[in-house]
């Protein structure tokens, strides 16, 4: 009898430790499933990477990550992490797996969410979004007062600039909206050329578009279009005008054509995340990042163009009307006429 209860005191002992060790590698454990175009786009895929190595590096959690081909991956993906149970967050990286996700995270109610760039509104997923708009106008503004002034020797004597963006959807026209807004801010004669690449791994066809825009006029060319984009740098190379990048801090790719970069910080949305439910206060909800917070911005760092002191100064202090709310910029297409009226 005292042999059984011993047993069984061992028993219970052993299943009480695997549980707490079980739960503890959930904890420490963390997904991420990148979006379509991977790793290496020096973009969005690049910067939450950069933030789960972050955390690994700092927080000491450890990290599996996955590179989609398809959309139609994401969903299979997303339900295999999930079922595992092993990962205290699983962070989706790109607007088009709010609809996998949609179903997954109803399917897996315990598993906790993030989604980057794009909101899900259930009660495990915390959504990150940016204000792109507001980035995109101060690098417009950049743009527009440098055709303004025609101080660099690569801009012709045309008022044209354009943008160069990966998908005609309502997420990209937020930049194309702000950007367009900020030039025409200041500089209310510029002609804007927008186009769209139809796809994040496309750099060709992006170069193609870029190329055909500087035939038009164009001589400043900003791209949202992920990977495609690296085109854009290229074609800026070809043929000797300007570009801006996008996300990340693009300048070094191209330093003597790169003028700047607007910067999404999602590498810190997603350390954040993680770091939320390691101290047990992950929210989900919507979660804005903007100038105002820091999430958005633009930087010049790494880019050899040379710009006039007294335009970065203006362009400073638009950011700073932004941030105290002097300045609400438009994030649809439709906004921008009646916001410059």
């Amino acid at each position: 009898m005292r042999l059984k209860k011993i047993m069984l005191f061992s028993l219970v002992v052993f299943f009480v430790f695997s549980l707490t060790v079980s739960i503890g590698a959930a904890e420490d454990k963390f997904g991420l499933i990148l979006a379509t175009g991977g790793l290496g786009d020096q973009s969005f895929n690049d910067l939450t990477y950069q933030g789960m190595g972050r955390a690994q590096e700092e927080l000491g959690i450890t990290f599996d990550y996955v590179e989609p081909k398809e959309i139609a991956d994401y969903e299979t993906y997303q339900r295999d992490l999930a079922k595992s149970g092993e990962y205290g967050l699983i962070v989706t990286v790109g607007f088009d797996q709010a609809s996998a996700l949609e179903k997954i995270a109803t399917e897996y109610p315990d598993q906790k969410f993030a989604i980057i760039d794009m909101v899900v509104d259930k009660p495990n997923v915390a959504s990150y979004v940016s204000k792109e708009h507001q980035g995109s106008f101060l690098v417009g503004a950049l743009a527009g007062l440098m055709e303004k002034q025609n101080s660099n020797p690569k801009l012709n004597d045309d008022q044209v600039i354009g943008i160069v963006g990966g998908m005609d959807i309502p997420l990209i026209r937020k930049f194309v909206a702000g950007y367009e807004a900020g030039a025409k801010y200041v500089n209310p004669e510029l002609e804007v050329l927008v186009d769209y690449v139809g796809g994040w791994s496309d750099p060709t066809t992006a170069k193609e578009i870029a190329m055909a825009m500087n035939r038009r006029g164009a001589d400043i060319v900003y791209h949202a279009a992920g990977g495609s984009g690296l085109g854009v740098f290229q074609a800026a190379e070809n043929e000797d005008f300007l570009a801006i990048g996008v996300n990340s801090n693009q300048n070094h790719i191209k330093p003597n054509y790169i003028i700047a970069s607007m910067v999404k910080k999602v590498d810190v949305a997603t350390y954040d995340s993680v770091k939320s439910v390691l101290n047990d206060s992950f929210e989900p909800g919507v979660h804005n990042l903007g100038i105002k917070d820091g999430g958005i911005d633009y930087t010049r760092e790494n880019s050899e163009v040379e710009v006039e002191e007294e335009i970065i100064e203006q362009v400073e202090d638009l950011k700073e009307k932004i941030k105290s709310g002097e300045i609400e910029v438009p994030d649809t297409i439709e906004a921008v006429e009646s916001f410059l009226n």
